[in-house]
């Protein structure tokens, strides 16, 4: 039931994570103004461009700095009911600290559903346009011409490795195909061409030049057509001026499934799916952090100055898990969620000894 006190902890509660998050989205918009003004000036760029990038970004940031802005918040909130005896007199009336402690779990989940699906819309169209915006006319040139270089997929019975192609175009350069036998325990022939093009399921090598591992042959053909479904763009996701954040999940997720399927490695951008979902759910590992800093004590500055620690703290596990997943050190799933296994289980921890306490 959504008693009177929840209507009032949540009522405070958005006071403060609104002021926190204009104070802290000018603070990284600021940061990145300066950062970047020259390069708007020296393309000669005018105010309105410069408001349209800066602006799309703004739904990125709020998803990027909500987390922190949670637990800042909430710490804030925690510190004044303790100053004004309201926590006090709560406990006098027989509402324990675990049952605060319950509604804040409970919103804190509802908040992280919420930055899921805002950082997956809002967030990733924003970038997505901010990007090109960056792009097309600060740097000066197209998204879509960028290349995919160093690809190795499979297929059936086709093993491919090119080494560059524009996924705008269809086309690309030096391309190696080696076809298997039906059981794949040999190699039946290796076709080579310096060029090539694809498009509707065909993949046309032009100058092939095809040899015959067990006949030791070679020959030559003026093309050669391989009806394969991979597709150029779905390397896009992997090419170094790429990040796949810029993808929302459930188009990530498509791409991770198509590559998987020709045998690409996918541990990156698996890692990156499961990490979007791990960060919007952080907000609940910085809520149980919240109760438990201020579990040790009242005083609102030092627990704020916890708190800003431990978020620097936070991302920087949460980075090494990561990046760990990236590597394949550990499953994708296990690497995006570490940091948010670790600091809520040390939360948790000391929340259940305080309970036990009571």
């Amino acid at each position: 039931m959504f008693t009177i006190l929840n209507r009032y902890l949540l009522r405070a509660n958005l006071f403060y994570v609104l002021v926190c998050m204009g104070l802290g989205s000018m603070l990284y918009l600021m940061t990145d103004i300066f950062d970047r003004l020259d390069d708007f000036l020296e393309a000669g760029l005018g105010p309105s461009t410069m408001l349209a990038y800066f602006g799309l970004k703004i739904p990125l940031i709020l998803s990027q700095i909500a987390p922190a802005v949670f637990l800042i918040a909430l710490v804030i909130q925690l510190g004044l009911l303790s100053r004004n005896r309201e926590l006090m007199a709560l406990e006098a009336g027989g509402i324990s600290y675990g049952r605060i402690a319950a509604f804040f779990v409970t919103y804190a989940i509802i908040w992280s559903v919420l930055q899921l699906g805002f950082s997956q819309v809002f967030g990733v169209v924003g970038l997505e346009h901010s990007s090109r915006i960056w792009a097309e006319d600060v740097r000066n040139r197209k998204l879509d011409a960028d290349l995919v270089k160093d690809v190795w997929f499979r297929e059936g019975t086709f093993m491919v490795h090119f080494a560059e192609a524009r996924p705008s175009t269809g086309q690309g350069t030096d391309i190696t195909v080696y076809q298997l036998s039906g059981e794949r325990q040999t190699i039946q022939w290796i076709f080579t061409a310096k060029t090539f093009t694809r498009s509707d399921d065909v993949w046309l090598l032009n100058d092939v030049r095809a040899f015959s591992p067990r006949e030791f042959a070679t020959t030559v053909h003026p093309e050669v057509r391989l009806f394969l479904r991979q597709g150029l763009s779905a390397f896009v996701v992997v090419g170094p001026q790429t990040n796949p954040a810029q993808l929302p999940l459930w188009q990530l997720g498509g791409v991770i499934d198509s590559l998987s399927r020709s045998g690409s490695n996918v541990e990156i951008l698996r890692t990156a799916w499961h990490g979007k979902v791990a960060y919007a759910f952080s907000i609940l590992s910085m809520a149980l952090l919240a109760l438990a800093v201020t579990s040790f004590g009242r005083n609102i500055y030092v627990n704020v100055t916890v708190s800003l620690l431990a978020t620097f703290v936070f991302y920087g596990v949460y980075i090494v898990g990561m990046t760990m997943g990236e590597k394949g050190l550990v499953p994708a799933l296990a690497g995006a969620w570490f940091g948010n296994v670790l600091f809520g289980l040390a939360s948790l921890s000391r929340l259940v000894w305080v309970a036990s306490k009571e």
